[in-house]
């Protein structure tokens, strides 16, 4: 299906159409809101990591104090654990609001498909509280600059070192591995040279992968500390990663840094990050000449991420076969209430049960726990991961209690105009037309599947 620029920009490319968002005019003018200041951001702040770490380190001394006893104590971490379960759930709200309201929709996308692609859970190892912001401080402010700055900032956060046990790497030949006995553990060098850069087909070997882990040891994070280089925790000695020789002197984060930025431009990397970013905007089958594009755009530039979006939304391919993906239910949320023009202020007034009641449990039957992928890969792309018969119920039914509850919409066919344009089928219309209810002809435009997919 072939759409006019606007619909296919703001479906495929951003959160969908709104009566209140004019729908982006170009590529070009997608890649200078881009390249602008993130003004919802700012509008909508989320606290970074270093405020959720002292939080975390308060909790600490309160959960020190609980082990040893009394009223007073378990009264007062109970508060605190309801505190921070309470500023979750607006973190949570602010993350749909977002989406909901931005003139930017494509940089909005960009920070869920890089917060995947560098995906880690709130799930266990103390990071229920902690992983919005991580996608705040390493995800969102690196997405239009290199990709090694991205890689580095994403690898060297105290949450994905806590979440890929870095913390329990030791260099066995190290002051601090002979003195206690400890070793590597390599899930962190597993995961970026098969996820995070050369792909699952790159040119690495079990070999790369002790020698990166080895190369890694000394990157530490803690609640107490943050996160810091130790070396005496290094391994001692030369590390040879895909043929490249790092280290051999003194211990030092620098020759890390080094092999990150060296794996960031592999050509390996370049195709496998191509293939990703097509494989979630366009198609589960991705054109190979696209692909094509966004690697020689990597390569040409050093991974210059800008450049990339650019060969991506210049590429004629880019703006085919409509409906080709279906939306996650993060997205689905965030575009149905960016449909019905929700304000802002009726998700920032939701109670943390509401919050549960309309996002999170939702989210949650729909097959999205909120943070809580299943692994270091993140949430699959397939359509058929997605439209399934209890996934389609469950939207269903929030789409009835969200329009019945929140409202929004108005006129149901005039509400699937705004909301679809020209990728509203003429069956959608006519079914809408002869709906009961309004309410009802707006659930129908929202289950329908011109609206679930892009």
């Amino acid at each position: 299906m072939k759409l006019s620029f606007q619909t296919t920009a703001a479906i495929r490319f951003g959160y969908g159409l709104s009566p209140l968002v004019a729908a982006p005019a170009s590529g070009a003018d997608m890649l200078a809101r881009l390249a602008g200041p993130d003004k919802t951001a700012a509008r909508f702040p989320i606290k970074p990591f270093a405020i959720r770490l002292q939080q975390e380190r308060e909790m600490g001394k309160l959960r020190k104090k609980r082990r040893k006893g009394g009223a007073a104590a378990e009264a007062a971490y109970k508060k605190a654990i309801k505190t921070a379960s309470a500023e979750k759930l607006r973190e949570l709200r602010v993350t749909m609001i977002r989406p909901m309201i931005s003139e930017d929709g494509f940089r909005e996308r960009l920070v869920r498909f890089w917060a995947d692609h560098f995906a880690v859970s709130a799930r266990g190892k103390g990071l229920r509280f902690v992983a919005t912001s991580y996608i705040e401080d390493a995800i969102r402010p690196k997405i239009t600059g290199k990709f090694r700055d991205l890689l580095r900032a994403a690898t060297t956060h105290p949450v994905m070192l806590t979440y890929l046990d870095q913390t329990q790497s030791i260099g066995p030949n190290s002051v601090i591995g002979k003195k206690k006995n400890r070793g590597l553990n390599e899930n962190l060098a597993r995961e970026i040279l098969e996820l995070h850069t050369l792909g699952v087909d790159g040119a690495y070997t079990q070999t790369d992968v002790r020698q990166f882990a080895e190369l890694l040891t000394g990157l530490e994070a803690s609640y107490r500390n943050g996160f810091r280089f130790r070396p005496r925790a290094a391994e001692p000695g030369a590390e040879t990663v895909l043929g490249r020789v790092y280290g051999g002197g003194a211990a030092s984060i620098n020759d890390i840094y080094q092999a990150l930025d060296d794996i960031a431009i592999h050509p390996d990397t370049a195709r496998n990050i191509a293939r990703k970013l097509v494989v979630h905007f366009i198609s589960d089958t991705p054109p190979e000449a696209l692909v094509n594009n966004l690697t020689k755009a990597f390569l040409a530039t050093e991974g210059d991420l800008m450049a990339v979006y650019k060969a991506l939304l210049n590429h004629p391919r880019a703006w085919d076969d409509f409906g080709q993906k279906a939306k996650q239910p993060f997205d689905y949320l965030a575009s149905a209430m960016r449909a019905l023009a929700l304000e802002p202020a009726v998700i920032e007034g939701l109670s943390s049960r509401e919050t549960r009641l309309y996002l999170a449990g939702p989210m949650e039957v729909m097959g999205q726990p909120y943070q809580r992928p299943s692994g270091p890969n993140g949430w699959p792309e397939a359509m058929g991961d997605w439209i399934t018969p209890q996934g389609l119920a469950a939207r269903i039914e929030w789409a009835l209690i969200v329009t019945n509850r929140l409202g929004g919409g108005g006129d149901p066919v005039k509400f699937a105009r705004q909301t679809l344009s020209d990728a509203a089928s003429p069956r959608l219309l006519e079914a809408v037309a002869q709906a009961e209810t309004a309410t009802e002809g707006r659930v129908l435009v929202l289950a329908s599947p011109e609206f679930n997919r892009r």
